[in-house]
């Protein structure tokens, strides 16, 4: 494409686009993709890129993958949309759930599906909610989440969505929603002698449910390793003790797997790393990598069968038109045989440690105070101070001159304030994930030179 073609698309772009977390100032020269292959993206001038993030945390087989093109070409030409309504079905979207309940964590084996990761977030809210009144407790409707933790942004999973700069002009927040602390092991203070930080930042949990009152919480929705917040992995006793708390006080707990499912960590679903399973699962991203919208919940088999008892004046009355849409669960499909016939959980986690071996060698780096990861979902955190772990001012604009520096180099990824987060396709070459370093390596010092 010639220079002129691509102005005339920035024009109509800015003329006509809105586009998520909008304001103009920051648009004004967008990256235009036209095409990908495995773990490179190219834009509209021909330059390439490598995909530090994944598209959006979600294109895990990588970009360019006929198999799935040719699995949504088939399912439309034989039937592209039908209603998964009550009374109907359709055959990949059956599939799909039964391959699920062979994949997913043990007691869980029945499946709602959604369009992505936020109207997975209201499905697992809304069911909580059903659960506990179909039991005849109809006060146990608060939601605990953590700061820090991405939910979504339709206005429940806001609600839930500890980032305040989410909820600034749409508040205020839709009630009965409560935030802890997340674990943060780099920065959360707690534990003394005789409890553990992990066990620590978990007590929060037990601290908020007696404080509002066990009777009136459904449920603690948390994701296994927090994403948009900046990698944050927490400490190996943290969910252990946070499954205990849940079952104490008969809270029901919410895995939002919605980036850590699929392999992205290491394991096929994130609290698989501590040995623990949620009562509802929520996920979407990768289980098409990206390439359909598709999304969903798994219950547990005590949650469904509940859904099940009730009579039918009192049915889980939920719904969207495109729940088990058949391409979408034909994808999902064809998504789910590369990631097993190519091994690629389990590269993720081979792939995951040497990103982190390599992003460990910058940790003398001036400004560099954490690196952290886990499977493919890696972080560098930059900070002013080392000792002291203070941020960067924000009028030294650290984040915006760390990404101009990345993308200089050949790398398109994205901050969370001062966090580098790196959670490239789990078919990354490993020559590519060593050049994600180099890049680094040179992006940093260059991103704080005067700073």
């Amino acid at each position: 494409m010639t220079s002129r073609t691509a102005v005339e698309h920035t024009q109509s772009d800015l003329a006509h686009l809105i586009h998520p977390l909008y304001h103009p100032s920051d648009h004004q020269e967008p990256k235009i993709w036209v095409e990908g292959s495995g773990a490179v993206m190219r834009d509209v001038h021909g330059d390439e890129f490598i995909d530090g993030l994944s598209g959006l945390w979600n294109i895990n087989v990588g970009h360019g993958r006929r198999e799935l093109a040719e699995a949504a070409m088939q399912q439309m030409q034989t039937l592209a949309y039908c209603s998964s309504y009550n009374g109907a079905s359709n055959l990949p979207a059956v599939e799909l759930a039964e391959r699920l309940s062979g994949l997913a964590y043990p007691s869980i084996n029945t499946f709602f599906f959604t369009s992505g990761g936020a109207e997975s977030t209201e499905s697992s809210f809304k069911t909580a909610r059903f659960y506990w009144k179909a039991q005849g407790k109809p006060d146990k409707i608060k939601i605990i989440s953590r700061h820090l933790g991405y939910h979504g942004v339709t206005m429940a999973a806001m609600s839930a969505t500890g980032i305040p700069d989410y909820w600034r002009m749409f508040e205020p927040l839709v009630p009965n929603f409560v935030h802890i602390d997340s674990p943060y092991p780099y920065r959360f203070q707690g534990g003394d002698g005789s409890t553990s930080p992990g066990v620590a930042a978990a007590n929060l949990l037990e601290e908020a449910i007696l404080h509002e009152g066990p009777d009136t919480v459904a449920a603690f929705i948390a994701e296994p390793v927090q994403g948009a917040g900046g990698v944050i992995v927490p400490q190996e006793d943290y969910f252990p003790r946070i499954r205990d708390i849940c079952d104490a006080y008969d809270v029901l707990l919410i895995s939002d797997d919605v980036i850590t499912g699929f392999g992205r960590t290491g394991t096929w679903f994130g609290l698989e790393h501590w040995g623990i399973e949620p009562d509802i699962m929520q996920f979407a991203k990768g289980i098409t990598s990206g390439y359909v919208p598709l999304g969903g919940i798994g219950v547990s088999d005590k949650v469904k069968q509940v859904m099940a008892d009730v009579p039918p004046s009192q049915r889980w009355m939920h719904a969207y038109t495109y729940s088990g849409h058949p391409t979408s669960s034909a994808v999902a499909l064809a998504n789910i045989d590369i990631i097993e016939g190519e091994g690629l959980v389990q590269r993720a986690a081979e792939m995951g440690n040497r990103l982190l071996e390599g992003l460990h060698t910058l940790d003398d780096l001036d400004g560099v105070g954490e690196v952290r990861g886990l499977g493919l979902m890696t972080a560098v955190e930059l900070v002013a101070d080392k000792a002291t772990k203070a941020p960067f001012p924000a009028a030294a604009k650290v984040g915006p001159r760390m990404q101009q520096e990345m993308v200089q180099r050949g790398l398109y990824t994205r901050m969370r304030g001062e966090v580098v987060c790196l959670a490239p396709p789990l078919v990354t070459a490993a020559e590519q994930v060593d050049r994600m370093v180099e890049i680094l390596h040179d992006a940093i010092p260059a991103a704080l030179r005067g700073v």
